[in-house]
């Protein structure tokens, strides 16, 4: 795995990045010690990408997540983002990296079937013939919308990065994630958000590179 960590590129970068990951590891290292190098590779860039240690207490991967995220990844299948935010903070990926929350067509069947815009933007990448990622960082309406169109054969995911943020049904979809057979990354309860959404799947990225 390359040294390289949060996105540095120049000597400074890296030492404030080296002794950053030292400060990080020494807070979540009891935590941490039962993952693979690879999740707690993406543990680590969590909590350090949020400075709350609490990220190791409440993100959970699924025992195949990490391998169909990184097999896709490599494959350089498709990124899905709920938001423009999401898909802006996901660098240094050779692949397509989408978002269709301000695609015409989202915010016709949003108006038309009475739904959030995020979640009409997934119901577009399908009929777009999406393959890839999905990553989710703050529409619990998105989230519910993966899951029914993959339940009903109508999606292609390789894995989720399901974060949303919130009070009103962010946990809810991210334990009803849990609960199918789609690779998945979640936090559990009301905490995620950009930042933890985009961390997990920079990391990943970076672990192929």
């Amino acid at each position: 795995m390359k040294p390289m960590f949060m996105g540095a590129s120049t000597k400074q970068g890296y030492e404030i990045a080296a002794k950053s990951r030292e400060i990080v590891r020494s807070l979540i290292d009891e935590k941490t010690r039962d993952l693979t190098p690879e999740e707690r590779s993406i543990v680590e860039r969590i909590v350090h990408s949020t400075a709350d240690p609490e990220y190791a207490d409440i993100t959970r991967m699924s025992r195949n997540f990490v391998e169909k995220g990184l097999e896709a990844i490599s494959e350089e299948k498709d990124i899905l983002t709920d938001i423009s935010m999401v898909k802006a903070g996901i660098n240094k990926y050779s692949g397509s990296v989408k978002c269709f929350i301000n695609d015409e067509r989202a915010i016709k069947l949003a108006k038309q079937q009475e739904i959030t815009r995020a979640a009409a933007a997934m119901e577009v990448a399908a009929s777009d013939d999406f393959d890839g990622v999905v990553v989710i960082g703050n529409a619990p309406t998105a989230l519910w919308k993966v899951i029914e169109l993959v339940e009903a054969g109508s999606m292609d995911v390789k894995a989720v990065v399901g974060v949303p943020v919130g009070f009103v049904g962010a946990a809810e979809s991210k334990k009803a994630l849990q609960e199918t057979s789609i690779p998945n990354l979640v936090t559990e309860g009301p905490k995620g958000g950009t930042p933890v959404a985009v961390a997990a799947v920079n990391s990943l990225i970076n672990i192929t590179r």
